[in-house]
This record gives C-alpha cells, structure tokens and sequence, in this order.
C-alpha cells in the first residue's frame, strides 16, 4: 500500500472515530430520553458511584404504568425473555424465548432475587430494589460470591440497570432504561468500550418489544371487555 493510500485510510478511520464520539455516540446513548429524563435521579443511581458512566433511554408506551409493569417485573432468560432480538442474542447460545404474554407465574420477584441472562442460569443480575409500577433495579450479579460485582474486585466493573416507569405528560407511560457503569481499571474500560453499541442496539429493541407487547394486548384486553 503506498503512502497516499495509507494516509487516506488513516483519515478515513480518523473521521469515522470523530463522527462516532461527536455524534452518533451521544445520540445514542439517550436515545428517545428528554433533557429532563436524562438528568433526573432515578432509583439506583446512588448504588454505583462516581466516577461512573450514565447512560439513559426511554419509550413512551400508550397505556398506563400498571399495565406495563408486568412486562417488565418477568424479565429473565428463564421467564419472559427480555422481548428484543432472539436470534441474536441466541447466536451467543442464551437461548431466550421472549413471551408474548403475562405469566401469572413470573410476577413474583423480590430483591435478592436474580435476574437470569441465559436458560443455564450461569449469570445474571441481582434484584437491588423493587418498586411495583415505578422501578426495578438490577446489579450484575457474582455468583459465586453471593452478591452485585464490584469495581475493586475481579472483573474490575460494576453495572446497575434500571427500568423507570414515570406518568407521561400526553398520557400513558414513560419507561426509562438507564445504565451506570463504573471500572477499576483503565484497561477494563477499553476492552468494554465495544459493549456500548451493542448496549443501544438490544436495548433499543427490548424497548420497541415491550411497547409493541403492551399496546397489544391493552388493545385486546379493550376489545374484549368491549
């Protein structure tokens, strides 16, 4: 390859980097989310720390909270999946079957409960406060040790997930999905940077599949009762 392409590539990649930062990088990372939703304390958020990475997105679902909280409270790989892209997360062998119902069975959940990633249950995520139509709030989990990761320890990471249900102004729901993140280490920083797209990817689409699940079946619920 001869320098003027070598130089043009560089430029090619330098570009391609900034535009990601500049840009689509803080798009997506409060994708849907208002000024307001990306700077109002949720439940958790004192649960991680500073420093540590905030990231925030959110939906408008047209059906009030009590509706949607039942989608949400039976999250898991063993329960009712985690409603976005199946085949992909089952590429990594999860094997996840959203439901596209409400199990009665799913809706008990407590704090200390753990929220399974995959069917083998080999990971996952602690319950670390739950409150019925307004939040669920999850830490990764280390099983082995009983207990949320730490970011002094091991892995050197800790995560919090929160799913928020708020009243939205023009009626219905607002569900809001924030992630905090914090490292130990620099280096764990750059080796997770890449889970940042995936993050958006799969969590713009489990916000598409709940709200998809829960107009649904408001509308048959309303057909029925009609």
């Amino acid at each position: 390859m001869d320098l003027r392409r070598t130089t043009a590539l560089a430029a090619a990649v330098g570009l391609s980097a900034l535009a990601y930062r500049s840009w689509f990088k803080p798009w997506h990372e409060r994708w849907g989310a208002t000024d307001e939703e990306v700077l109002v304390p949720l439940a958790g958020d004192d649960l991680v720390e500073e420093p540590a990475t905030q990231i925030t997105r959110a939906i408008t679902i047209d059906a009030p909270r009590e509706d949607v909280w039942p989608w949400i409270v039976q999250l898991g790989a063993d329960r009712g999946g985690f409603y976005t892209y199946d085949r992909l997360e089952n590429l990594f062998g999860l094997d996840i079957h959203s439901a596209d119902r409400i199990v009665e069975e799913w809706q008990d959940l407590a704090v200390g409960d753990v929220v399974h990633a995959d069917r083998a249950r080999t990971g996952g995520w602690y319950v670390v406060d739950l409150r019925p139509d307004e939040a669920l709030v999850l830490k990764v989990a280390d099983l082995t040790a009983g207990r949320p990761l730490r970011r002094d320890e091991k892995f050197r990471w800790e995560f919090m997930w929160t799913f928020a249900l708020r009243d939205s102004p023009e009626g219905g729901t607002r569900l809001l999905v924030r992630e905090r993140v914090a490292f130990g280490s620099a280096l764990t920083g750059v080796l997770m940077a890449p889970v940042d797209l995936v993050s958006f990817v799969m969590t713009r689409g489990m916000l598409l599949g709940i709200k998809s699940r829960v107009e649904s079946h408001s509308e048959r619920s309303m057909a029925a009762t009609g």
